[in-house]
């Protein structure tokens, strides 16, 4: 885990950023239910669920996760480890005991959000919330992570291919309203998603928050990383948004993008 020397306090932990976010009103629809890593919990959203995802519930850069989907002879299992093949279970208790002995650490269990798609490859979208130098949040860039066939998230260091909203929206055949109507949304849910959390902890400055569409066009909020989010790729595809990332970076203390 990175540890920080500059000022923006973390907010640690994803079932309990989910939690806070769940509390507003207006975000609860767009939080997709989340529960902690035990058996009682398996059970019940392999019930509920086709599909999940079990995650650490602190972690980045898509390691050690896990997607797990129900057959009708059991359950299929991937891993975002690379080379990793999927394995078949019978039953929930027999996936829960195989995560356990791989991951020791604290996880999640969140119902699958179905991404929509470019070309075929499913993409979710980063957006970087800073506070201003005279303290007020204000969005300083957004990104689509599209990830490889075939692969179980998007993540840059996992493969995932980075793009401006503008190249997004033309793989998409959006018009330029639509791509509009979309910034204008995740801009407003990026901002509501910072104060919500803000008003948690003190002394945060900084935000990365990850948006998803699912093939409905519903917005979700898959994660928020509150804990040195990285912008240095702005810099090939948005030059002038990572300039205002460094420019607010550097009032509150942080000297690199990495």
């Amino acid at each position: 885990m990175f540890k920080k020397n500059y000022r923006s306090r973390t907010l640690r932990g994803k079932l309990r950023v989910c939690r806070f976010l769940r509390a507003n009103r207006s975000l609860k629809k767009n939080i997709p239910y989340t529960r902690l890593f035990s058996l009682p919990n398996m059970k019940m959203m392999t019930v509920s669920h086709s599909s999940l995802y079990i995650k650490p519930d602190v972690g980045s850069l898509g390691i050690g996760i896990f997607k797990l989907t129900r057959t009708r002879g059991g359950f299929k299992l991937r891993s975002s480890q690379p080379g990793k093949r999927s394995r078949r279970f019978h039953s929930a208790t027999s996936v829960y005991r195989y995560i356990r002995a791989k991951r020791r650490e604290r996880m999640i269990i969140q119902k699958t959000v179905r991404l929509d798609q470019a070309r075929g490859r499913p993409y979710d979208i980063r957006v970087m919330v800073q506070r201003k130098p005279k303290g007020s949040w204000t969005c300083t860039g957004m990104a689509a992570k599209v990830g490889q066939r075939g692969k179980i998230v998007t993540n840059y260091y996992q493969g995932g291919e980075l793009m401006s909203m503008e190249s997004l929206h033309s793989r998409k055949r959006l018009t330029a309203e639509q791509g509009k109507a979309r910034i204008r949304q995740l801009t407003r849910k990026a901002l509501e998603v910072a104060h919500t959390l803000s008003a948690k902890r003190s002394g945060m400055r900084e935000m990365g928050v990850d948006f998803a569409y699912d093939r409905n066009g519903r917005l979700w909020v898959l994660e928020v990383n509150s804990n040195h989010p990285q912008f240095h790729p702005f810099k090939k595809f948005d030059r002038a948004a990572y300039a205002r990332m460094m420019r607010y970076a550097r009032s509150y203390g942080r000297k690199s993008a990495k």
